[in-house]
């Protein structure tokens, strides 16, 4: 067997017998992450070089599970599995149908998954050329994004603002403005679910992730977004200490709908 194939093979085997004891609820949750269409995916990007192991969870979610991936120089990236049994297709429909680089015409759950990866992939690609402070997309493939690591030297994963607020809120938050600025004027994209959950705090630096269901400005639905997100901010950093309003935010922002 492919030296490759086997380690994630092992990988596999590793992330199901950590503990010996697990209930149905768990290995219910590791049947629906590696299926087996997943785990031919995982062994392909293993070939391609993208990684070698996979080492242990980031974040779990209902969509999705992040895992730490480790390549062969060992260095670190993040693995991101969509779970085709419990995603919410309606929602995926919601973002993707007035999105004009996609034309999903399906009700094929395990295909609008694969169009909300690539969506992901793209909005990433597209932040980060345009100066965004978010993960380096590295690729996807069907269900699974690859992505930069995003944690400490020790190889800690960054946490979330909501887990670990930012020391000084009012620095933080200037930061994150420049950052909400450069996604919309630069990238033309709207998050369309920013809060301190999506928001990471790396050493006093804001990161921002999980933008799969972010849309272009052309989209019907970017005006209502954007408007969602400042507020979500206003809401979030008030409680924070910060002072701001929604009309400051617009304006600084200025987006061009």
């Amino acid at each position: 067997m492919d030296s490759k194939i086997a380690k994630a093979d092992a990988a596999h085997e590793k992330l199901h017998s950590r503990k010996r004891k697990k209930d149905s609820s768990e290995r219910k949750v590791g049947n629906e992450i590696f299926d087996k269409i997943t785990l031919e995916t995982l062994y392909k990007l293993a070939n391609q070089g993208f990684i070698d192991v996979l080492n242990g969870a980031i974040s779990t979610g209902k969509e999705a599970n992040v895992l730490t991936g480790i390549r062969d120089d060992e260095s670190f990236v993040a693995v991101k599995i969509y779970r085709i049994a419990t995603s919410d297709f309606k929602k995926m429909d919601y973002y993707l149908k007035g999105d004009p680089r996609f034309n999903v015409k399906t009700k094929n759950k395990r295909k609008i998954i694969y169009s909300w990866v690539t969506k992901e992939f793209k909005n990433l690609t597209r932040l980060y050329d345009a100066g965004v402070t978010v993960p380096k997309p590295f690729t996807s493939s069907n269900n699974v994004l690859i992505i930069e690591f995003i944690g400490d030297e020790d190889r800690n994963p960054a946490q979330p603002v909501k887990n670990q607020p930012p020391k000084n809120p009012d620095e933080f938050f200037n930061k994150l403005l420049v950052q909400l600025k450069l996604f919309v004027r630069e990238a033309k994209l709207v998050h369309g679910d920013l809060s301190n959950y999506n928001i990471l705090n790396l050493n006093e630096e804001p990161v921002i992730i999980d933008v799969s269901q972010s849309v272009v400005l052309d989209n019907p639905i970017s005006k209502e977004l954007l408007e969602r997100d400042i507020n979500t901010l206003v809401r979030e950093y008030t409680k924070l200490g910060v002072e701001t309003n929604f009309k400051e935010i617009w304006e600084y922002v200025d987006p061009k709908f």
